[in-house]
């Protein structure tokens, strides 16, 4: 079982296609909000899948996202997890992101693991109601 103290480690370059004019949470072209919250849930589910049973994974319920500053296309932007808290089937992670300036994002992220075949064929049955 998942035990608190996983940390999971996520680096990635800011492109054109990651900005927020892309992604039309604004009209500037710098990391969009949306995108880093992306690379948090993934750094966050990848730092404990390997811990699951093979059938079972995460899906997140709950982010808490504080974006701090902008960082420019072409610069690395380097994001870290640490599972918190187990309470279950629940898990609770603190998550920080940083560019090669400085803090740029801190979370508070919830994930809760689930069989993923039951998850799925559940949420495929909403089309046929």
């Amino acid at each position: 079982m998942l035990q608190p103290g996983i940390r999971g480690n996520q680096e990635m370059t800011v492109t054109v296609e990651d900005t927020a004019k892309v992604y039309k949470s604004g009209t500037l072209e710098v990391l969009a909000t949306p995108r880093m919250a992306a690379l948090m849930e993934e750094t966050a589910w990848k730092s404990v899948a390997e811990g699951l049973d093979a059938e079972m994974g995460t899906v997140g319920i709950r982010l808490e996202l504080d974006h701090l500053a902008p960082t420019p296309v072409g610069m690395k932007v380097y994001c870290e997890s640490v599972l918190e808290h187990v309470e279950g089937r629940k898990l609770t992670f603190s998550i920080t992101a940083k560019d090669e300036k400085g803090e740029i994002g801190k979370a508070r992220h919830e994930r809760f693991i689930v069989e993923e075949e039951k998850f799925q064929k559940k949420a495929n049955e909403k089309k046929q109601k």
